[in-house]
């Protein structure tokens, strides 16, 4: 079952963030279905269906990326806990992940405000052990002032995920609440 990237609900309390169309994306669909078993109202973002360029700090976003990174920000910002799912390119953060963070970036005064205080949780679905991409991950988002979950999933083919750890870390993930920082 896939779900199609949609504008996040006003009463949305959990967003799904996938930085992949593959297996993360997979993985993202089952925290939703999970999620909403919970009683979550899930929404899912499929960052490879945003259409943002690479970001380089010598492009001058045009209003039609200004619109784009405007409407991510707000989806990101209506919902009060995300999970990102992301696989491991090359020891680290997939590249549309990190360009979706620098874009995000380069909008308004306090970007910061978009992460701080914001409960996430982390898994990622790799080829090789996915444990560089999550410590990446946990290391960015803290830096940004998240409340990253103490508790982290990780995947592969010879490893699939357990609907039991992802209720787990849902639950610890839903019981966080967004502080005002």
């Amino acid at each position: 079952m896939q779900l199609e990237h949609s504008a996040v609900s006003p009463n949305s309390n959990l967003l799904v963030i996938t930085a992949s169309n593959g297996e993360n994306l997979k993985l993202a669909n089952r925290f939703i279905q999970i999620g909403c078993e919970l009683g979550a109202n899930a929404t899912l973002i499929d960052l490879t269906t945003v259409d943002l360029p690479l970001f380089n700090p010598r492009t001058e976003p045009t209003d039609k990326i200004k619109q784009v990174v405007q409407s991510l920000n707000q989806q990101m910002m209506d919902a009060p806990r995300w999970v990102i799912c992301a696989p491991e390119y090359n020891g680290s953060i997939p590249p549309v992940l990190t360009s979706t963070i620098a874009w995000l970036s380069r909008q308004g005064d306090d970007f910061r405000s978009l992460f701080n205080g914001r409960p996430i949780a982390i898994a990622s679905f790799s080829g090789g052990l996915g444990l560089h991409v999550l410590m990446a991950m946990r290391h960015q988002f803290a830096h940004l002032g998240a409340q990253v979950v103490g508790r982290q999933l990780v995947c592969n083919a010879a490893k699939p995920a357990k609907d039991e750890s992802i209720h787990d870390l849902l639950q610890r993930l839903l019981q966080m609440q967004l502080l005002n920082v």
